[in-house]
């Protein structure tokens, strides 16, 4: 998914927010669901993050086109751990790495089998 930054998402040096990378990969993994007709949330079941590791390798700034790649690595019964790339010009710029876990009525759930083939797709 590509993303452009904007006035918004930087400070007064025109360097992008240390959390705005965490938020461009959230609208990502969003948008794949939204790229195949499908909501990433429904009123009783969705994901959470339970736990995030990020690498800032570079900076991005004002103007920049960005490129977020997305890849499911490992799936369990009731989450599953993504790796998500952030790239400026083809340069890796951030990495996150993060835990999602399938929950209905506050408690961790069985992630259902159509789910986990949504997922398989993601390369």
């Amino acid at each position: 998914m590509k993303i452009r930054v904007y006035y918004e998402d930087t400070d007064c040096c025109g360097i992008v927010y240390h959390s705005n990378y965490i938020s461009f990969c959230e609208r990502a993994r969003s948008e794949l669901f939204f790229s195949k007709g499908l909501s990433p949330h429904s009123d009783e079941y969705f994901f959470v993050a339970r736990h995030l590791e990020a690498e800032f390798i570079k900076s991005a700034k004002l103007g920049d086109m960005l490129d977020i790649k997305c890849e499911s690595i490992t799936k369990r019964k009731a989450s599953l751990l993504m790796e998500q790339r952030i790239y400026k010009d083809e340069e890796l710029i951030f990495s996150l790495k993060i835990t999602l876990v399938y929950v209905h009525n506050e408690k961790a759930c069985k992630i259902p089998e159509d789910v986990f083939d949504f997922f398989k797709t993601i390369k």
